[in-house]
């Protein structure tokens, strides 16, 4: 029985970066070996283990056979008599598939820490086109290590782009996109998460209302970056500058101008009516893919009120006031502000603008704080009852908004 540290914690520990999960790999073993140490049995599909005192996860070696479509066609076999080199073979990709034995030393038959050198991000096998969830952790692991230099091999992608083309990738369930796209969009660089799927072809899959944006212009003078998914490739990103890990946010940047893709060819490259426009396609997605509730509604209000936001010093305070209700703003000020996040995100997610000021954030919340100040208790005492207290309460935040943006001109 023999015990190694695999996967992720070796690969960050020759990335030197902070190690969060240690796996292991245990060879030689049994499950009743396993049971006779003290380890707890939490696999349900194959023998992992928990350690009696760390908790962390132990595996029996293994080896996989496709037996069907998508990702739960596969067979298991764990046995004492399989390898580590044959475990490590059935992962994804080479930078996964380095193992480190109990004294230190690499175990390395995929050329892994070669390729952490190189900074590529390169497959196993060809048994990597059995599983087509490996095509969305390449995209994502190819959004955390962008920063760091690392692209997808040439031959990989031909792996990618040809699990597109045989419908491997059609099988993938609504939960596992989303759970990947989510990862993805709490890493330090989701716009390579966009370009990997794109190149292979799968974005127009998995993600049509994203792809379309491709392609679509906009108005110089206002976007240098000219294309619309370019523009939302930048838009990710400022939002990970702005809220590293912050998926929620990185959601709504990612489909806040779905809108542009429906805009009728002989209005471009304005796109009058694109906030309005893009809620539809977004509620589609979000349905598609089961995007939890409170993440779809906040991104349609993000696409719905992004450009008031933009131009919240020319609101009206009656207008400002339905804003900041819409959001629930008044009950929930951290709501406020990741739409306020995604918002700068937009602006500046521009070529030339990624260090632009965005003061109407600060106002929106000064209106906020001055709205949430009225309370019931004056008008109660005054004798109000029912829905006079509600109204009596809406005028006086109108007013105490109006007389914050008053002070604000004169200043």
């Amino acid at each position: 029985m023999r015990t190694y540290l695999v996967g992720g914690a070796v690969r960050d520990k020759l990335l030197a970066r902070p190690v969060i999960d240690h796996d292991h790999v245990v060879v030689g073993a049994r499950p009743e070996d396993m049971l006779a140490l003290g380890y707890r049995p939490v696999g349900k599909d194959f023998p992992v283990f928990l350690h009696p005192e760390t908790s962390e996860e132990y595996a029996l070696a293994r080896t996989e056979r496709k037996t069907g479509r998508g990702y739960h066609g596969f067979a298991f076999h764990a046995d004492p008599d399989v390898t580590l080199e044959q475990d490590l073979a059935r992962r994804d990709l080479t930078i996964n598939a380095i193992a480190e034995d109990e004294q230190g030393r690499l175990v390395d038959p995929y050329g892994g820490a070669r390729d952490i050198e190189q900074r590529v991000l390169r497959h196993v096998s060809p048994a990597f086109v059995e599983d087509p969830v490996r095509l969305l952790r390449v995209a994502r692991f190819a959004a955390r290590f962008a920063p760091l230099g690392f692209t997808v091999a040439a031959e990989t992608m031909a792996l990618l782009q040809q699990m597109v083309r045989n419908g491997e990738v059609d099988h993938l369930v609504p939960e596992r996109v989303w759970a990947e796209t989510r990862k993805a969009l709490g890493e330090a660089q989701p716009s390579a998460f966009l370009r990997v799927l794109r190149e292979s072809a799968a974005l127009a899959v998995l993600f049509p209302e994203i792809d379309a944006l491709y392609g679509i212009p906009q108005r110089a003078e206002f976007h240098p970056e000219i294309d619309t998914g370019i523009h939302v490739e930048m838009v990710l990103d400022a939002a990970a500058r702005l809220a590293p890990g912050n998926d929620l946010v990185g959601f709504c940047a990612l489909v806040h101008d779905l809108g542009k893709a429906l805009t009728p060819k002989e209005e471009l490259p304005r796109h009058v009516g694109h906030e309005h426009r893009g809620v539809q396609p977004l509620r589609a997605l979000a349905a598609r893919l089961k995007v939890p509730t409170d993440y779809a509604e906040l991104a349609a209000l993000v696409c719905r009120e992004h450009l008031n936001v933009h131009r919240a010093f020319e609101l009206k305070p009656a207008t400002v006031l339905k804003l900041l209700t819409a959001l629930d703003a008044l009950r929930r000020p951290e709501r406020l502000q990741i739409f306020l996040t995604a918002c700068m995100a937009d602006k500046r997610g521009r070529l030339g603008h990624e260090h632009d000021d965005y003061p109407q954030a600060a106002w929106l919340e000064q209106a906020r704080n001055a709205a949430a100040s009225i309370t019931a208790a004056p008008f109660v005492a005054q004798g109000l009852q029912g829905p006079a207290i509600g109204a009596a309460m809406e005028k006086a935040r109108v007013q105490a908004i109006g007389a914050l943006k008053s002070n604000l001109t004169k200043e």
